[in-house]
């Protein structure tokens, strides 16, 4: 891990400029800097870069970031790795933080273990390369399937010799421990204690993580002796630095491509991937010979939000896609599916056709799920009506599963549409879809909780705990789960939050330490959302809140470097687009009044956003009560009638003090 003092070493020595002119050509222009976008196809420059704020941010498609953020975006990095990367370039020496002796194992364990991977990965591209037996088969056997030698480099393909231990005796003699080449997979112990190879007379595929480390191999059965078996495809064993689930075949080759075109092809096979890639397809991957996971997809969506599944057109290719497809709009990915002609596969089609072809072919073929499913159900032989309704349910099923709103409302739209039935029938099955998703998550939570409590009891000795009691909770806190009506007022103050959060203004109080100083921007924010018990409902907006009142004290602390710099793409991402947004709390101002920068006004302006936070909820429960005088229960109790209309004045009095004080700058949004 990179302590704090080496990360704060190179953010400083990172200038932004710098950083990007290495791969944009860029232009003064006034303060700042333009230049054509790095992340899309881009005609008229619209990626700016401030020095002085040290970030970059493209106005058309929204990308960019600081210096860190911008080498994670274009070369596909994680964050230590971009750290890395710029400290290579500023000669910054890294300085790891003191491990524990456990973490120092660990540690040396993993990076063996990547060692041995690497250095087996050059062994078996070495063996295609330059041993006869490679060569006559290895070699051979890619020709066959038409692989250029230049595509055969790309992916470092290698070859795996028949004899039992050739590669276990090489890496022994070079220096690699044994422990090691049993934990990577690459070999096994026998009985007698001697080693195997695991992937003998193999072709062998590395597969790469996105930042191009080597973690195991797929190796595909070649040889005579073993023909007919039912294995074709061996991939490594799970280890401490690998795991099947998490990792996808061709990634890291196609990051860069992935980001560029925005869309990600998925295959079924390594073939595919790299015939694709061959035929000028490039953002293409492949998952390792099983079902698509949770894990890969996030992997995948760190590159880009759209995918299109290409499959065999058989009943298999189409069972796979329809799997495939649920677990995607889960993750909130936008999905396409194209199958491919009879009797063809990625591998087969790409060498026949050109990328404008394939491509073409793609974009004519290639449909959303609901389509797919009619189609799908056009196709068979039985169109009854309990085939109908079979395939209705299975159209609601799937958009059960999208977590967005707007897209699922947009998928219903679509599906009573095409199904020439009422929106409102497909509404009310994928809500109750939509509670049994929700009911089975609470069964499989209480089950998970029950074997940990089971797990507890086992470990621990039992311990009465009183029950808690009661908490009065605000009716602010009560709608958490609900929509966000007050997200824009949030927004205004965690902008000054993350602009001026360390500026101190106004009268000096007394301090934890015993000193008095004026209050920062931060802990006045605080201190006014505790009075009233308020938090805000945007989870990012309150995480910044809580980091910058744990850093305030911190001699060095500047929010706006802090939370650009953040290691939290998110928190980043969002500072970055607060800092380079105009930003004024009102146009008015006098003839002859000096329009002042919000820097020089917060003792105005900090106050004014957190009192007009506070007037639009005091507002909204306004709205509430009097909705509350429309239930005719509640008119038909006088009681309770008066005692609502009792609270609906004193709201309105507390809304006239609050008018008061915001003058003519009080903004509601309705």
């Amino acid at each position: 891990m990179i302590d704090s003092v080496t990360v704060s070493r190179i953010l400083d020595a990172a200038q932004i400029y710098d950083v990007v002119s290495d791969f944009v050509s860029l232009r003064k222009r006034g303060a700042n800097f333009v230049g054509l976008c790095p992340f899309h196809d881009d005609t008229t420059p619209s990626f700016y870069v401030s020095p002085a704020k040290g970030f970059c941010k493209c106005f058309a498609c929204g990308k960019g970031g600081n210096a860190v953020g911008f080498i994670m975006e274009h070369e596909q990095l994680d964050y230590p790795g971009a750290l890395r990367y710029l400290a290579k370039k500023y000669g910054i020496e890294i300085q790891e933080r003191e491990l524990s002796d456990d973490e120092k194992r660990a540690q040396n364990e993993r990076e063996s273990l990547f060692i041995v991977n690497q250095y087996a990965n050059d062994y078996f591209h070495d063996t295609l390369l330059n041993n006869p037996e490679g060569r006559s088969i290895g070699l051979a056997y890619f020709r066959s399937r038409g692989f250029r030698d230049d595509i055969i480099e790309k992916f470092h393909l290698g070859f795996s010799l028949e004899q039992w231990d050739a590669f276990a005796k090489t890496a022994l003699a070079k220096g690699y421990q044994r422990d090691f080449l049993i934990k990577t997979g690459l070999c096994f112990e026998n009985g007698d204690k001697s080693l195997t190879d695991r992937f003998r007379g193999r072709a062998m595929f590395p597969i790469y993580t996105l930042s191009g480390k080597v973690v195991g191999f797929s190796g595909r059965v070649l040889s005579k002796q073993t023909k007919g078996v039912a294995q074709k495809y061996v991939n490594s064993p799970d280890s401490e630095v690998y795991h099947k689930s998490n990792e996808l075949f061709g990634i890291y080759q196609a990051r860069t491509a992935i980001s560029r075109h925005d869309v990600c092809y998925i295959v079924e096979g390594q073939t595919d991937v790299i015939s694709m890639f061959q035929c000028g397809i490039e953002h293409v991957v492949a998952p390792l010979g099983t079902a698509l996971t949770e894990q890969q997809i996030k992997v995948i969506h760190r590159l880009t939000d759209n995918v299109v599944l290409l499959n065999d057109g058989d009943e298999a290719g189409i069972h796979a896609t329809l799997k495939d497809v649920e677990l995607l709009l889960k993750e909130d990915m936008n999905v396409k599916i194209c199958l491919l002609p009879d009797k063809e596969d990625p591998d087969s089609f790409a060498r026949k056709h050109n990328s404008e072809e394939f491509k073409a072919y793609i974009d004519t073929h290639s449909t959303d799920l609901i389509r797919f499913q009619i189609n799908l159900f056009e196709q068979g032989a039985d169109k009854g009506p309990g085939k109908r309704a079979e395939l209705v349910q299975t159209i609601v099923n799937s958009i059960a599963c999208i977590k967005s709103d707007i897209t699922r409302d947009v998928y219903i739209r679509d599906a009573a549409q095409l199904l020439k039935t009422e929106d409102r029938l497909i509404v009310q099955e994928v809500a109750k879809a939509r509670n049994r998703l929700k009911e089975e998550k609470k069964t499989e939570q209480a089950r998970e909780q029950a074997r940990q409590e089971r797990l507890n009891v086992q470990e621990a000795p039992a311990e009465v705990v009183p029950a808690p009691e009661p908490e009065v909770v605000s009716p602010q806190v009560q709608a958490l789960d609900a929509p966000n009506p007050f997200y824009v007022y949030e927004r205004q103050i965690i902008q000054v939050v993350v602009r001026y959060g360390e500026r101190r203004f106004g009268e000096a109080v007394p301090r934890e330490d015993g000193l008095a100083a004026p209050l920062s921007v931060i802990e006045f924010v605080q201190s006014e959302l505790e009075i009233d018990g308020l938090c805000f409902r945007t989870p990012l907006f309150s995480k910044i809140m809580s980091e910058g009142m744990a850093h305030m004290l911190d001699d060095d602390f500047v929010a706006e470097r802090y939370f650009i710099n953040h290691p939290d793409s998110d928190i980043s991402a969002l500072s970055i687009d607060l800092c380079s947004e105009r930003y004024q709390l009102s146009k008015y101002h006098s003839k002859n009044q000096k329009i002042q920068k919000d820097e020089e006004r917060l003792e105005e302006l900090v106050p004014k956003l957190t009192l007009n936070y506070k007037y639009a909820i005091v507002k909204d429960m306004e709205r509430q009560k009097l909705r509350e005088l429309t239930d005719p229960a509640v008119m038909n109790d006088v009681e309770r009638c008066n005692d609502i209309m009792n609270q609906i004045k004193d709201l309105r009095d507390l809304l006239a003090r609050m008018s008061h004080l915001l003058g003519d700058r009080v903004v509601v949004l309705h």
